[in-house]
């Protein structure tokens, strides 16, 4: 079903909304300093072309690390993005999303809009996993939590 959602998807746009994140990617690249927004980018541009049976996950979540991009660097850095322009990409994939919605059969390729738009919000510090991973990672990390408390700290 996977399969077939994201082929889909890639008929009815996907395929040139992963195309338009590469090339903000690639223009972001054209600078030292938008290097850390134009990885970004290239992650959106693989969720984009195919987002079904995948979802959006903090990389601190998922390993249980902090990284540059989980701390306080990557906070920064996604303000900048927001006020510098990622606030319309999350904008037109929310509309998107919302013109998809208004028919039943459209309501999965909203969905996945609406995560496109959560990730083109705040993009540093995430990565894109298989549900099930996600899935896994929660538990797991709801387990660690709860046996950290069942220690006293």
């Amino acid at each position: 079903m996977r399969a077939l959602g994201n082929f889909l998807w890639i008929i009815a746009g996907g395929l040139l909304a992963s195309l338009a994140w590469v090339i903000i990617g690639c223009i972001a690249f054209l600078s030292i300093i938008g290097i850390p927004w134009g990885r970004a980018c290239f992650v959106m541009a693989k969720f984009a072309l195919a987002p079904f049976g995948k979802t959006v996950m903090s990389r601190k979540d998922l390993s249980l690390k902090k990284d540059v991009g989980t701390g306080a660097l990557g906070t920064l850095g996604n303000i900048v993005w927001l006020i510098t322009g990622g606030w319309i990409m999350a904008l037109s994939h929310a509309l998107y999303g919302a013109g998809c919605c208004v028919t039943i059969i459209g309501i999965p390729f909203g969905i996945q809009h609406f995560k496109l738009a959560g990730l083109a919000l705040m993009p540093i510090g995430k990565t894109v996993v298989p549900l099930e991973v996600a899935l896994v990672a929660t538990k797991m990390n709801a387990e660690a939590q709860v046996a950290n408390l069942r220690a006293g700290g």
